[in-house]
């Protein structure tokens, strides 16, 4: 009773390291579309330099978790756990890179007069941000329904996507002066289409630990 009593300690650790992860994750994608809101070269440094640190958790969770599975020789539900967290660490640690992405992009675009208002970005971080909250939430509580939400709000964002890849290439051909903008608004609308992927495999990872085999959600 005792030695699994300090099991669930251990497995309650490692979600605590997931939360955190995904607490910096979080605080880095909102602080990565400020800058690039408001045109904020130094934040975006920060967010750039604050990436470290995301990093860092990233490793120190792959260790825990081959520490673990030596020690304790999960089996079952357990493993699934625990390797469902080694993927979900992989895929904020993604996240997080795709914030740094948008913050290069911030910096390339410099003070030019934005042009977001013509974009359906706003919106897509908006949702990413609550997809990424439901994703994770699916996961800690084994809650099906939340994952299932979260591959629904990922269909949102595509659309989203193929409307705004469409108003940036139609607008570039008549407007070539503005390139180096309309090309990274490019890139900062894949980085969030990828983002919201990767959110969508951690609702995956959550489905597989409830249910014991592999959902592709957006099937």
């Amino acid at each position: 009773m005792v030695v699994r009593e300090n099991f669930e300690n251990k497995l309650q650790e490692l979600k605590d390291k997931i939360i955190e992860m995904n607490r910096l994750t979080v605080s880095s994608f909102e602080k990565a579309f400020t800058a690039f809101k408001t045109q904020d070269i130094e934040l975006a440094l920060k967010v750039i330099e604050e990436d470290t640190a995301i990093d860092n958790l990233e490793a120190e969770i792959n260790q825990f978790v081959v520490w673990l599975m030596v020690k304790e020789q999960p089996v079952a539900r357990d493993l699934r756990g625990i390797i469902g967290a080694l993927k979900i660490s992989s895929d904020i640690e993604r996240i997080a890179d795709f914030s740094v992405n948008i913050a290069k992009s911030t910096i390339k675009i410099g003070n030019s007069k934005s042009l977001l208002s013509m974009t359906n970005i706003e919106e897509m971080k908006e949702i990413s941000i609550i997809m990424l909250q439901k994703a994770v939430q699916a996961f800690l509580d084994e809650n099906m329904m939340l994952a299932k939400e979260v591959a629904s709000l990922d269909d949102q964002v595509d659309e989203y996507y193929g409307e705004t890849y469409k108003r940036i290439t139609s607008y570039l051909s008549e407007h070539p002066e503005e390139t180096n903008q309309l090309v990274q608004l490019l890139f900062i609308n894949r980085y969030l289409e990828r983002t919201a992927d990767h959110i969508t495999n951690i609702a995956e990872s959550a489905a597989y630990l409830i249910k014991g085999r592999i959902y592709d959600l957006n099937s």
